[in-house]
């Protein structure tokens, strides 16, 4: 009886290790597999945050208190939107948990958080820690940072409060005791998470603006690549095999050929290892020839670098919110239609299907950037139409080619 205990035992503990090899596996062989990895970012402002509260949004409910100001520019024009489950705030792990469902369910696995670091500390960073890493089920979904380290102008963020005083309220550029603080954050805080999203094993993080992180070290691309080979080592010894640092190039253009080369050369001194956009580039005012322009932005980014290019999808654009003195041709509006963003998506698909020896990451923006007209969470003019989406897309091949 004694002996048929123990193997009993042995059974079953060998049963864990296999399943803690098999998690184990699929947390570092991104890069390695068929799964298409449909990244939606997150701008984290909805909630009570301490320097917000103090600078931008007295009211205690982040920027929700700009996004239920938006007002019509002309007719037909959908303002103020209107969440379908109302102002929920951003680090609720309750509200979060629901999110996670409703992405996996429609094909979003994996959420990019914006991150932030002013006045020598971090900024909005509860939606990722009161939020995402407290949701009960969050081990359903991956999750990367991207550091959003760009400058905010006094009325960038609330116009209302600012008026025309568009003086630097933050500046993000960093000196090298907070960049070292930074770097131990990250490592500590979010990479060692097991949801982390890597590739290769490696953590992927995602800068914004290169060029204010070039700023903060004299404009120096030895200099740069310096922090960025410090950061790496410093991801080797928390026992990573290496990091995976991501230019994330936000919307971008068409380059002359001579800043096509300049900006490759950049991505290779540098060692940058992937680019990614924030949204697409090229913006018009008819969404499909928005994506037009996307795609041949896209096209030429693949043709000038070595590194992996990865395609993003807008939903639209519209950010009149926080800019009283922008109209309808400022924004995106013809076209701009949940079935206009399934054929973008198809097309963002196919380029992942078309480079088989990188991992098959696409971005979208974003997941719930009202202010910007641009999200996947559902609201009272088109429901769950974006979610389904992407669920037409990705898990129901509804626009595969036969």
């Amino acid at each position: 009886m004694v002996t048929k205990k123990m193997n009993l035992l042995a059974m079953i503990f060998g049963l864990l290790l296999f399943n803690n090899a098999c998690v184990e596996s699929r947390e570092t062989e991104v890069g390695k597999s068929d799964e298409y990895y449909v990244a939606a970012y997150i701008w984290p402002s909805c909630h009570d945050d301490s320097l917000g509260r103090a600078k931008l949004w007295a009211d205690g409910t982040g920027e929700w208190e700009v996004i239920k100001k938006g007002n019509p520019r002309y007719d037909g024009h959908y303002q103020p939107r209107q969440p379908l489950w109302g102002y929920e705030l951003d680090n609720d792990p309750k509200v979060v948990e629901r999110w996670i469902d409703v992405a996996v369910d429609h094909g979003v696995n994996v959420f990019v958080y914006d991150w932030y670091w002013y006045e020598e500390g971090p900024y909005l960073e509860s939606a990722l820690n009161d939020g995402f890493l407290k949701a009960r089920n969050n081990h359903k979904m991956r999750f990367y940072i991207m550091w959003a380290n760009h400058d905010v102008k006094h009325n960038y963020w609330n116009y209302h409060r600012y008026g025309d005083d568009d003086s630097i309220l933050w500046n993000a550029k960093v000196d090298w005791e907070n960049f070292k603080i930074i770097v131990d954050r990250v490592i500590n805080q979010y990479f060692k998470q097991p949801n982390y999203f890597k590739i290769d094993g490696e953590p992927v993080f995602s800068v914004f603006c290169v060029d204010k992180l070039m700023e903060s070290f004299d404009w120096n691309t030895q200099k740069t690549r310096e922090a960025l080979d410090y950061f790496r080592e410093e991801v080797k010894k928390a026992g990573f095999p290496g990091l995976h640092i991501q230019w994330n190039q936000g919307g971008g253009s068409i380059m002359s050929e001579e800043a096509a080369a300049h900006f490759s050369n950049r991505v290779n001194e540098m060692g940058f290892n992937s680019v990614a956009m924030y949204n697409m580039g090229g913006m018009a005012e008819d969404y499909l020839l928005y994506g037009a322009n996307a795609r041949k932005i896209r096209e030429q980014m693949d043709e000038i670098v070595d590194v992996p290019v990865f395609p993003c999808v807008s939903i639209g654009w519209d950010d009149t919110p926080r800019f009283p003195a922008k109209g309808q041709k400022d924004i995106v509006h013809y076209h701009n239609t949940p079935t206009s963003f399934a054929t973008l998506l198809s097309k963002a698909k196919e380029y992942a299907d078309q480079h088989p020896d990188q991992p098959k990451l696409i971005t979208i923006n974003a997941w719930n950037e009202w202010v910007e007209g641009s999200y996947l969470l559902p609201d009272m003019l088109y429901g769950f139409e974006y979610l389904e989406a992407v669920k037409d897309v990705f898990i129901d091949k509804k626009y595969d080619r036969y």
